[in-house]
């Protein structure tokens, strides 16, 4: 290969483009103070815009369904705040308070119920059985207490003044913003669709309005039925725990419907504060508890879901749990709840567009194949 076939090469002009990559990259975390207020920016909004988001695809079918009355958006609108509020209203007079003091009284008695975590340990070590592995002596040398616990946590807190202010400022700054974004998501989300389409070539804009309709069809589907398992699996687990007379039954159940919403191993974060008050109570209502978060998930995972969030999302169950690993490890537990839909949404991206380009490809065959 001569040197002017070399240049007009695609080896030689994927190479250019990897080396002017490469360079702005390294010029970008040069001048870092530059992007650093827009990185600052970005991330104060983007906790209140993901919240107005979920909101707004949770929500946004109770506003279509009203529409199709002949209520106009506005008022639409305007209708589902006046009740989102009631409901807010409802839960501080009612649930809030509960669980306000179900908090108070488990914070009150952590103590008592980290001893009683101690002389179960203990009294497990004390085996004859157990003995022979010495770890009674290794727990002694790793200088394990109550005591040790208990002022570590305290020490924690009292360290953590300033992060504590930090998280009031920003629960502030996301109770003010996020109905301010969702009205105006609620109020111009149809025009949301034709005005991204601007920003491409006018021969695609027809198919990128179907694609943002597709798209936020499947970010519906999957958030408005994520949210209603949860609330499923919340009760249902309050309610099982009542019966076998757990305590702190309501704050245990909001702890399940909550992280229920990530997939698979949410419901063991969920059991697992759960199992730990309930050995401590009573090894058999340990059992009692495994049995309820049983029956609860096999009715959701056979009933519940299928029906409410269905096969929307098409996805197998190994690629969730890699979507998960690897979301977690990115961005924590934030990014194994978005990671799914995210995946999901990219997917429905990807797939359209391979459409799109099949369909293309076999009307250029037929115009070829008929000239």
């Amino acid at each position: 290969m001569n040197k002017n076939n070399f240049k007009t090469s695609k080896l030689f002009f994927w190479t250019v483009q990897l080396l002017a990559m490469a360079l702005l990259l390294f010029v970008c975390t040069k001048i870092d103070f530059i992007f650093s207020p827009i990185g600052t920016f970005i991330s104060t909004l983007f906790i209140p815009v993901v919240i107005a988001g979920f909101l707004y695809y949770m929500l946004n079918p109770l506003v279509l369904f009203l529409e199709k009355f002949k209520v106009k958006r506005t008022l639409a609108v305007l209708i589902i705040f006046v009740l989102m509020l009631a409901l807010i209203i409802l839960l501080m007079l009612t649930v809030i308070p509960n669980l306000l003091s179900q908090i108070g009284d488990l914070a009150s008695n952590m103590p008592k119920l980290l001893k009683q975590g101690q002389e179960l340990v203990n009294d497990f070590l004390s085996k004859p059985s157990i003995q022979e592995l010495n770890l009674t002596d290794k727990i002694n040398t790793s200088n394990f207490s109550v005591e040790k616990i208990v002022s570590s946590v305290i020490g924690s807190v009292t360290n953590s003044v300033g992060s504590i202010i930090g998280a009031v400022t920003n629960i502030t700054i996301v109770v003010l913003t996020v109905p301010l974004i969702l009205f105006y998501m609620f109020k111009d989300g149809d025009k949301f669709a034709a005005a991204t389409t601007r920003f491409i070539p006018e021969s695609y804009r027809k198919e990128g309005i179907v694609l943002m309709g597709k798209m936020g069809d499947t970010i519906s589907s999957y958030i408005s039925g994520q949210a209603l398992v949860c609330l499923f699996v919340g009760i249902c687990t309050f309610i099982g725990y009542l019966i076998i007379g757990m305590p702190y039954a309501l704050l245990l159940g909001f702890i399940a419907g909550l992280t229920n919403i990530i997939p698979y191993v949410g419901p063991w974060f969920g059991v697992a504060p759960a199992l730990i008050v309930a050995v401590i109570d009573s090894p058999f209502k340990a059992v009692l508890v495994g049995v309820v978060v049983l029956i609860i998930q096999q009715i959701d995972g056979n009933f519940i879901s299928p029906n409410v969030i269905g096969k929307s999302l098409n996805l197998h169950p190994l690629t969730i749990i890699i979507i998960l690993l690897v979301a977690g490890n990115i961005a924590g537990i934030m990014g194994m709840i978005l990671g799914v839909p995210f995946y999901a949404v990219s997917k429905t991206v990807v797939n359209y567009v391979y459409d799109l380009y099949k369909l293309k490809r076999k009307h250029e065959k037929n115009k070829e194949e008929t000239a």
